[in-house]
């Protein structure tokens, strides 16, 4: 089978391997989608993410989509949840999986993700799509989790005013899911004019350029804050942008491992910081999200590329050139 592996910064290459053979609990899946992650472009464009840095070549991708291939459920659509967690740990027994110690996650550290035609995978871990989800917005699937934990962990009430700082594809998820849950207003900052035009359509109220001078209006305003673009800037915005006594959220991930921000700003204010770690058990919730249309995942997905143009797909995903680029690998 073929397989595209991140070799070192910048060195995707499509190369033939034998297909892996499932252990206990696994099924084999055709993989179908995968859609390129912020955090796929860390390893791509530094050689790792955090601490985790880059042992062997490794098949990177965690939004994926698939059909599985062998057993009673050959034959079925899934999205795949990308987190496999030790499930006996007293995190995952007190209901938060997204913060076991043992996690292994796919196309991070020493675990290949979806960038391969076949994977083995628990079968716990494949959640059936409905022919309204197609195999790309099954894809989307995942960071729409990481959209909907992060409001979960906010928990903003309805009627309350919403900023979102950084609209890619989990800015724009977030800024529908706050619609969706009774938001009466939603504010965005977002460099990007492409993006920017994105968060109108996504339900946005107003949505500003960090370097407009407009873009005061906003501080103050927000009840609950989202900074979903790993940037210094990005936080010190979400933080003007709270009002005394409210709560920002940091989902982005920083290039260099830091984050930093004016003290006095968010202590005066009285806020609450909310770290956003991957999610929780999400895909019977965003599967029901998109199927109904309450939450649309196939416009997200604006560029696709085959397996043997991975290379090419990153380059397109680093560049931002659209919102969410997808590989279609079979």
């Amino acid at each position: 089978m073929r397989a595209a592996r991140l070799f070192g910064i910048g060195d995707i290459r499509v190369v033939e391997e034998e297909p892996p053979r499932p252990g206990p609990g696994e099924c084999l899946v055709r993989v179908t989608a995968v859609g390129l992650c912020g955090s796929d472009l860390h390893w791509f464009g530094e050689g790792g993410i955090g601490d985790a840095v880059l042992e062997r070549p490794l098949a990177l991708g965690h939004e994926m989509a698939g059909v599985i291939l062998d057993g009673p459920r050959a034959g079925q659509r899934v999205a795949i949840d990308p987190a496999i967690a030790c499930r006996t740990c007293a995190y995952c027994l007190r209901g938060h999986p997204n913060l076991c110690l043992r996690l292994h996650f796919a196309g991070h550290g020493r675990t290949d993700g979806g960038l391969r035609e076949v994977i083995a995978w628990p079968e716990h871990l494949l959640h059936p799509l409905p022919d309204s989800v197609s195999d790309a917005g099954g894809a989307v699937l995942e960071p729409l989790g990481v959209a909907l934990h992060g409001l979960d962990l906010a928990h903003p009430r309805v009627g309350a005013t919403v900023a979102v700082v950084g609209c890619g594809p989990i800015g724009l998820l977030t800024i529908r899911l706050a619609r969706v849950a009774g938001a009466a207003r939603v504010v965005a900052v977002e460099p990007r004019a492409h993006r920017r035009a994105a968060a109108v359509a996504a339900g946005a109220d107003a949505v500003y350029a960090p370097s407009d001078p407009d873009v005061a209006a906003i501080d103050g305003v927000a009840d609950v804050a989202f900074e979903i673009a790993g940037t210094d800037a990005a936080v010190e915005g979400a933080i003007r942008a709270c009002r005394p006594g409210g709560k920002v959220v940091l989902a982005g991930i920083p290039d260099d491992d830091r984050t930093s921000f004016p003290a006095s700003l968010a202590r005066r204010k009285g806020l609450t910081l909310i770290l956003v770690r991957r999610m929780q058990e999400m895909y019977h919730r965003t599967t029901a999200l998109a199927a109904s249309g309450a939450i649309d995942v196939e416009s997200l997905v604006t560029a696709r590329y085959p397996l043997e143009r991975a290379a090419e797909a990153f380059a397109a995903a680093t560049a931002r050139e659209g919102l969410k680029t997808v590989v279609e690998v079979s």
